[in-house]
């Protein structure tokens, strides 16, 4: 169960990376007008130049990562050029072009929030969604559903609650979150007397954002949940640990 739902992490992932992607049989063309551009084996600064175009070379962009475009060249030999390069080219009739790059600024600057989350609720898989509004780049309010199946019983959280970001300007952002919702737990059906439950729960939350590519952010969290079950008979409340890592876009 586990393995699927990171699988499934990951399949989100790359859909939503290839909603960024030109996918199309013909890629935009560019005209470099600097003296050169430089070619990167990978999105990065740290990887290695491995080509140069000169000026007044015909080049396709054939996808965009964060700052970082890959591109192909006359020749076909393919690379890939930071963001401040491919931004001053020109179209192949010399007339400008606007580039559309989604910065850091444009994370710490975020209205909304959406994505899927998956790992471990007290020693059973979980697998969740979330969505959350930015009040101002600090505080936001966010609502979650998840889905838990242990051996002996599953539950459904519902969770709405507010977390402060001290820190939007930074690549990873770290954000503290204080919520309530309720739990639905359903027993397996194989016990001698199953019994629904359904109760109320108060969370704190740790977690660390990271703007990975575009409008896909990185997410993992650690929760800690007090579930009010005490009873006339029973007068502890019960504790519940629980970790999700995840992916999500931002508009």
């Amino acid at each position: 169960m586990f393995k699927t739902l990171i699988a499934a992490l990951f399949i989100y992932l790359s859909a939503i990376n290839n909603c960024f992607a030109d996918n199309s049989d013909e890629y935009q063309q560019v005209m470099v007008t600097e003296p050169f551009m430089e070619m990167h084996t990978g999105p990065g600064a740290g990887y290695p130049i491995t080509n140069v175009i000169e000026r007044g070379t015909i080049t396709s962009i054939l996808v965009q990562r964060a700052d970082w475009y890959k591109v192909r060249d006359a020749k076909g030999k393919e690379g890939w050029v930071p963001f401040n390069q491919i931004s001053k080219t020109q179209a192949p009739n010399g007339e400008p072009i606007d580039f559309l790059s989604i910065t850091q600024e444009d994370f710490s600057q975020r209205s909304w929030e959406w994505g899927v989350m998956g790992g471990d609720f007290g020693g059973a898989p979980v697998f969740s969604t979330y969505g959350s509004y930015f009040l101002n780049r600090n505080f936001a309010t966010e609502a979650s559903l998840s889905q838990s199946i242990g051996e002996s019983s599953s539950s459904v959280l519902f969770k709405i609650g507010i977390f402060m970001q001290p820190f939007p300007d930074w690549k990873y952002s770290p954000f503290f979150h204080m919520g309530t919702g309720f739990i639905d737990v359903k027993p397996s059906s194989t016990l001698i007397q199953p019994i629904d439950r359904n109760n109320q729960f108060s969370n704190i939350t740790l977690g660390l954002r990271m703007h990975i590519t575009q409008r896909v952010i990185f997410r993992i969290e650690y929760n800690d949940y007090v579930i009010f079950s005490a009873t006339k008979d029973n007068d502890d409340n019960e504790d519940i640990t629980e970790w999700k890592l995840g992916f999500g876009v931002f508009f």
